[in-house]
């Protein structure tokens, strides 16, 4: 299928990307283009402009930030696998981002790319839920900092406005794990879990298993009251709205998200 038509400008910062994306109310951002190009070419989205960001070399970086991991949001996926801060401080991240898509993908596109397109099958957005990570937004009003628990409002839909960018995202430093179930290989996941210790408490995330990325409180609550990985794990879906489409049914992902959480559990 061929895209409808639309006009394409290139920007040359954040700030002259805020300015073009205000000149038209369908307008979009294009970083990496892996997750907007497809739903183009299905006309599931039809933006009359593309803002191309995919070029603002200071938005992709990994540094330290106190007791925090800053990552620019067009840091691309390959750079999060390899990167020895990531690995060292944080490894959850590049572990997460090494299960992303094919070589190709991971080498065009980018973390902030993916949060903010807002699919509930996306790896990272559930990573960030998980870790309690701040997102940076930068908009004709300056910039705002974004919890987390509060960016995802819906399938495919964010906390963003429309002429803001995102430009930073900051993790603690932490331990963690991921897991995921998909039924090929570089496919989204039918249903992943992911798991890390943060402020002395697990939390738990669990992908696919709603409209947005979620928490899984039962399971976190159970950890906190001394339940075992088994036991915590059968609390998976209390806090879910599994779909049923051609990738599951809701009942089955209802069982993969109990043996994920167990898994992901026992791996931390």
């Amino acid at each position: 299928m061929i895209p409808a038509v639309f006009e394409y400008e290139r920007a040359g910062s954040v700030d002259e990307a805020v300015e073009l994306l205000g000149r038209d109310e369908e307008a979009k951002l294009l970083a990496g283009g892996h997750s907007l190009i497809p739903a183009m070419r299905l006309r599931f989205s039809r933006p009359s402009l593309l803002v191309d960001v995919g070029r603002l070399d200071d938005l992709r970086y990994v540094r330290e930030d106190q007791d925090r991991i800053a990552i620019g949001a067009l840091t691309r996926h390959a750079d999060l696998v390899g990167d020895p801060m990531l690995r060292e401080q944080c490894a959850l991240i590049g572990d997460a981002a090494a299960l992303i898509g094919d070589p190709q993908v991971r080498h065009r596109g980018t973390i902030g790319g993916s949060v903010a397109h807002g699919d509930p099958a996306s790896d990272l957005a559930t990573i960030l839920l998980t870790l309690d990570a701040e997102l940076v937004a930068r908009g004709p009003q300056g910039e705002r900092t974004i919890a987390a628990a509060g960016f995802f409002t819906g399938p495919f839909d964010t906390a963003l406005e429309h002429q803001e960018v995102l430009t930073e995202i900051r993790v603690p430093k932490t331990a963690g794990t991921y897991v995921k179930y998909a039924r090929r290989a570089h496919d989204w996941a039918t249903v992943g879990v992911a798991a890390a210790r943060v402020d002395g408490r697990v939390h738990v995330g669990l992908t696919s298993m709603g409209p947005t990325p979620l928490r899984a409180r039962a399971v976190e609550d159970a950890l906190a009251d001394g339940a075992s990985p088994a036991d915590a794990a059968s609390h998976a879906a209390d806090d879910a709205m599994p779909p049923t489409d051609a990738s599951a049914s809701s009942e089955y992902r209802v069982h993969l998200a109990q043996v994920l959480v167990r898994r992901a559990l026992e791996r931390l």
